[in-house]
């Protein structure tokens, strides 16, 4: 399916408008000051790890480390035991730490603003620096995790295998103005409505004019 200017606006409006009534995704809920070192921090803690986890941990590491160099300062062991149960919490509390070191001796203690220098910092990939610089710092970045790749190859916008791919294929796809907010409605979206397994299509604003591009059952 090839989708027009026309629909792509359509598109991202309307599903836009509908995440509007759904709980907000974690960092969205948790960071709401789009501070760049609490966004990094919540990302590399949300690897593999639920959202309500997330945001506690998050929430009991910050009363304790709201700063890079308070964090560079505390103990692996006692970022470990504020983060528990977060998935891999001690190779976590390892990488947080060592983090905020390099955070502190390279740049003052702020988080830089290019991708290559996020990309270098322990704990931090692809997905957690374009978030970083697109809700921290407000530098257009397509956020690609598992629920924007499946949404965006389900409704056609891009034919890829790997979340790198998509991410490539939708700056050629997306208006710039898009590329920020993708994230956090396709997130949204992918957890309420248009789910791995038997997505709710009866629910869905745009199932009308969805491919359902692999799926096989719907609700």
């Amino acid at each position: 399916m090839s989708w027009t200017k026309e629909d792509l606006t359509w598109l991202l409006t309307t599903l836009h408008g509908a995440v509007r009534g759904f709980p907000a995704t974690t960092l969205a809920h948790v960071e709401k000051s789009r501070d760049p070192f609490r966004l990094l921090v919540a990302c590399v803690i949300s690897l593999r790890t639920k959202d309500q986890v997330t945001a506690q941990a998050a929430a009991r590491l910050f009363a304790v480390a709201p700063d890079a160099m308070s964090l560079s300062q505390l103990p692996a062991e006692r970022i470990a035991q504020l983060i528990y149960p977060a998935g891999f919490y001690r190779t976590k509390a390892r990488q947080l730490q060592k983090l905020a070191q390099i955070l502190v001796e390279r740049w003052g203690g702020r988080v830089p603003e290019s991708r290559e220098e996020l990309l270098s910092l322990p704990g931090v990939g692809r997905k957690t620096a374009n978030l970083v610089l697109g809700l921290g710092f407000g530098i257009p970045a397509i956020c690609v995790d598992t629920h924007v790749h499946r949404i965006a190859n389900r409704l056609g916008l891009v034919q890829t295998r790997r979340p790198e791919e998509t991410e490539t294929a939708l700056e050629q796809v997306l208006p710039s103005e898009w590329w920020i907010p993708i994230n956090d409605v396709l997130v949204t979206f992918g957890q309420e409505v248009c789910t791995p397994v038997s997505p709710r299509c009866s629910r869905c604003p745009v199932s009308s004019r969805c491919p359902k591009i692999g799926v096989n059952r719907q609700r």
